[in-house]
Order: structure tokens, then sequence, then C-alpha cells
């Protein structure tokens, strides 16, 4: 059964609604008064002139009403304009203020959780004699806890530097073959077995800013690898079609909804209700990447993967 539509309206866009309602009513009611006021007096001139030619009255009196008329619809189409704006805007800071919400819940979660394993991991480490097999183990998981802090941390800061305009690129030639391949021993070497496979061309020259690149990728992986199953590969890929460079990034995840995939690019924006999401993250990832590629004019879309889960595909220009 559809909830009532007051329901999930938030109060401040609800007194809205009741405030447009209560002018048009008024809007109604001085039209018609003013309409009613203007042919009473056309029936009283009619009387009082009965023997005489009230054409010229008639004239004055059908010109107000048109006067009326004219800048009445001009006064009803600005309220409307201007309903139609104010709506938007209440919708605009209403959302807003739900993915700020859902990211200041999420990073607390996201921030408290490897400083809480890190700790357990020394502790540990402190009151118990461990086998020194047992002690390297914790230590790489401690490890692993500090770098995915050091990520969140670092994502928090890119979003902010890129809000600011403060994040400056430094193109260069270089060989995004190599980057590639560097960047996929090192993402596979946080996990027990690999996660992420690759299909490269070999020797791609392309200028584009080598940090920024690997943030793309960082970003892309990590999301791929968040909304996927453990035993599930990601694909990193990479060909040259004429003259553009084509990145790939497939899953075999959940996928993306058609009608969330410009959302996703918004800063903080994460789908579902943060307090019951079980899956990690901020909601800044995909926005970094959509930054830096606005920047460096790279070409970014998503869509369904065969059979299921999403591909994250990157035009460059070679």
């Amino acid at each position: 059964m559809r909830e009532p539509f007051f329901k999930n309206t938030p109060r401040p866009l609800l007194v809205f609604y009741l405030l447009v309602v209560y002018v048009f009513l008024q809007f109604a009611w001085w039209s018609y008064l003013l309409f009613d006021l203007n042919a009473e007096n056309l029936k009283l001139s009619r009387l009082i002139q009965a023997e005489r030619s009230s054409s010229t009255y008639d004239a004055q009196l059908r010109k107000k009403q048109l006067m009326i008329f004219g800048e009445g619809a001009v006064f009803l189409g600005l309220l409307a304009l201007g309903v139609v704006q104010t709506r938007k805007s209440f919708k605009r800071e209403s959302e807003a203020a739900r993915l700020q919400k859902n990211f200041l819940l999420s990073v607390t979660h996201e921030l408290k959780s490897p400083i809480a394993a890190v700790k357990l991991f020394l502790e540990t480490l402190q009151r118990r004699a461990l086998e020194p097999y047992k002690q390297k183990e914790i230590v790489e998981r401690g490890i692993a806890e500090t770098v995915r802090l050091d990520q969140l941390v670092g994502n928090i800061l890119m979003a902010a530097q890129l809000e600011n305009s403060a994040f400056q690129l430094h193109p260069e030639h270089i060989n995004l073959s190599s980057l590639c391949a560097e960047f996929s021993a090192q993402f596979n070497a946080r996990f027990p077995t690999p996660r992420l496979i690759t299909e490269l061309w070999q020797d791609l020259e392309i200028k584009i800013d080598a940090l920024a690149m690997q943030s793309i990728l960082l970003n892309l992986c990590e999301n791929a690898i968040k909304y996927s199953d453990e035993d599930q590969p990601v694909l990193l890929s990479l060909k040259k079609e004429g003259e553009t460079v084509i990145l790939r990034v497939a899953d075999c995840g959940v996928g993306v909804a058609p009608d969330e995939r410009k959302r996703i690019f918004t800063k903080f924006y994460r789908s579902g209700n943060e307090e019951v999401r079980n899956t990690k993250g901020t909601g800044l990832g995909l926005y970094i990447v959509a930054h830096l590629c606005r920047m460096q004019q790279i070409r970014i879309s998503v869509r369904d993967n065969q059979p299921k889960g999403s591909i994250f595909e990157l035009h460059l220009n070679a």
C-alpha cells in the first residue's frame, strides 16, 4: 500500500506546500472579487446610461478587465516560477543534508574500525608470547588496516582539495601499461589471493598526471571489490582503439541501477540507508574519480556487465 504523501515529506517543505496552497486560494479569491466588482460596474453603467450611448464606458470597463487579467496572469506566472524554484531549492537542501548525514555515519565507522583493529593487534602482541609466524600475520593485518586508514584520510583530503580547486595537475608522458601493471601488483599484495586480474596492451604511452591516474585506478578497483563477492575477481583491462586508449574496470558484483548511474558520481552519494548498510565506504571514491576525469578531459561511463556486475570505462586521448 502506498504511503501518504505527507508522511515522508520534511516539515519545512510541508509548511511551504501549505503556504503555497493558501497563496493560490487567496489569489483565486482576489481575482473573483475583482471580476465580480467589474461586472457589477458594467451592469450599473448600462442601467444609468440606458438612454445614452454607453459604448465608451463599456470599452473602458472591458479594458480594465483585460488589464486585470493580464496583470493576474503575469503575477500567477511569477508565483508559479517562484514555487518551482523554491521547491527545487528545498529538495536540494534536503538531499544535501541526507548525504552529509550518511557521510558522517559512514566516515565515523570507517575511521573507528581500523583504529580499533590496530589497537587490538598491538594489545595482542603486547600481552601474549606468540609464535613468529603468528606475530608476522598480526603485523601484516595491522599494516593492512593502517593502509586502509591512510587511503580513507587521503580520499577525504583529496575531496577537499578538489572542491576548493586546490589540487593541481602535473601531466607528463608516462607508460600507462607499466603504471597499471605496478598498481595491480601493489593492489593484489593486500589480499591472500589476487583479486585483480589484468589484460593490458604493452607500452601504451599517454600524457597524464600519474598521481591522479593512480587515484582513479585505486578508487575504481576499491569500488569494484567492495560490491563483489570475495571469490569474484575484478578485471582491469587496457587497450587502444584508433587514437583512443580505453581503460576498463569490470566486476561481477551487484551492479548499478540505471537511475543511479549519474548520481553515483555525486559527492557523498551511496545508495541505500547508511544506518543498515553492510558495505564499507564514504561516498567519496567515485566523486573523486569523476572530478579527476573532468580535469583531464577523460570521458567516463558505466554500463552493465554480463551476466552481472558493472563496467566502468574510461576513454583517454592517446
